[in-house]
């Protein structure tokens, strides 16, 4: 898709909308996204095993809350960097995401008590709030509405690429030198690479301004575009929005879920910590390369097919850890696999859907809003896995979250509607 300028940068460049016109700027983008990734990838395999037998707990809901941090800190991060976005340039966010993430490699390899790790979560919830949600929105805003499911499936396809080979690589250092130091201390090249690359990205600012003055229709009269109302809108006024949303949630808590159970489960029918590491590796490996096809596809047959299908995927992977469990690897293969496609489906095409619903003035809150209950799911699937494992044992914990996904995925099809640009199905 190409525009025609209206507008000019701050340097005096021509602001263009598109893929092509933006390719340098969406690139670095992509890699800083490939830094976001990996610095959370090194918790995947490690930090369960490392609450467990380097601490000494002994309940589930104990080792699970660092996630529980996490989930927080990253979903209150995102909610306010939608806010942020108002006040502040996109780039001066995400650089401070990075700063506020610095410590946490050097937390994680020396921490001298449990409390530490919980606290380098906190940070690293901040980190990825920040970092990750103007990632998205900065390549959202370079696109324009055209390729927004190829833009986000490209930003979420370079981070979870990123979670899960850096969750295999730990897994395989732990197995080589033990659970700490060495596996943590690989996050400080992610944090310094993608700190200064982010000094080298240009804001979007212009591109956002371009955007509102080609946009087919102003914002309805009276529309407010502030947090507090986006946020209603969002949550549940908005029907589709509404939908998105829960899906977003039971998502990412299939994933905090995942991050907390399946190391304890594996292990517990005898697997070593390598074969855990290429469980917890391949899942969002397959939720990376994969949402490179599948937010192309939500481009071209639209957004709710995707949606609806891949929590069924998710869901039948649940399933599969538990019929096949007598066989562990081949179970843990293959329900990585099905969360891993099924995520992947889903992903870049709930982000989308979210920004063709909202209009460019509030578009920022209405992510950062989605974002909010998309990674609420980090914390509630660890509480729920924490209290259900303590409770019933990990096996009903698997069990309820693929009822869960299953539901989600009834209520997107009920909820979710399709929202069709006049040109979102031109080639670019």
């Amino acid at each position: 898709m190409s525009t025609t300028p209206t507008g000019a940068a701050p340097a005096g460049r021509p602001v263009r909308l598109g893929l092509r016109e933006n390719w340098l700027q969406f690139t670095f983008l992509v890699i800083v996204n490939v830094c976001v990734g990996a610095l959370v990838g090194l918790e995947r395999t490690t930090v369960p095993l490392i609450g467990t037998d380097v601490f000494g707990l002994t309940s589930d809901l104990a080792v699970f809350s660092f996630i529980i941090a996490f989930g927080l800190t990253k979903a209150l991060t995102n909610l306010a960097a939608g806010a942020l976005t108002a006040r502040f340039h996109r780039k001066q966010l995400l650089l401070a995401g990075w700063l506020a993430g610095t410590p946490v490699p050097f937390v994680l390899a020396w921490a001298p008590s449990w409390g530490w790790i919980v606290a380098a979560n906190v940070l690293l919830g901040v980190n990825q709030g920040l970092t990750w949600s103007m990632t998205v929105n900065m390549k959202i805003d370079l696109v324009g509405p055209a390729r927004r499911g190829l833009a986000t499936g490209l930003n979420e396809a370079a981070g979870y690429v990123a979670v899960g080979a850096t969750a295999l690589a730990t897994g395989y250092l732990a197995t080589a030198y033990g659970l700490r130091p060495i596996p943590e201390l690989i996050g400080v090249v992610f944090v310094a690479a993608g700190l200064m690359l982010s000094l080298i990205v240009r804001d979007t600012a212009a591109h956002v301004a371009l955007e509102l003055a080609q946009h087919p229709k102003p914002a309805p009269a009276g529309e407010a575009s502030g947090l507090a109302t986006t946020f209603a809108r969002t949550s549940w006024r908005n029907r589709s929005l509404r939908g998105a949303s829960q899906a977003g949630l039971v998502n990412n808590l299939n994933d905090g879920l995942t991050w907390g159970v399946f190391p304890l489960l594996f292990t517990e029918h005898g697997l070593g910590i390598a074969a855990v590491g290429l469980i917890k590796g391949l899942y969002p490996l397959l939720w990376g390369i994969g949402q490179i096809p599948t937010g192309h596809l939500a481009d071209r047959i639209g957004r709710k097919p995707l949606i609806v299908t891949g929590m069924f995927v998710q869901a039948a992977g649940f399933v599969l850890a538990l019929a096949l469990l007598d066989r562990p690897l081949l179970a843990g293969v293959l329900s990585a696999i099905a969360l891993g496609i099924g995520t992947a489906m889903v992903y870049p095409a709930l982000i989308a859907s979210v920004s063709d619903h909202a209009h460019p003035t509030w578009r920022a809150n209405a992510l950062g809003t989605y974002r909010f209950w998309r990674d609420i799911g980090y914390a509630a699937g660890a509480l729920i896995a924490g209290i259900l494992a303590d409770t019933l044992g990990l096996n009903a914990t698997v069990i309820a979250a693929a009822a869960l996904t299953a539901a989600s995925g009834l209520l997107a099809a009920r909820w979710i509607t399709e929202h069709h640009h006049d040109h979102a199905r031109t080639a670019d």
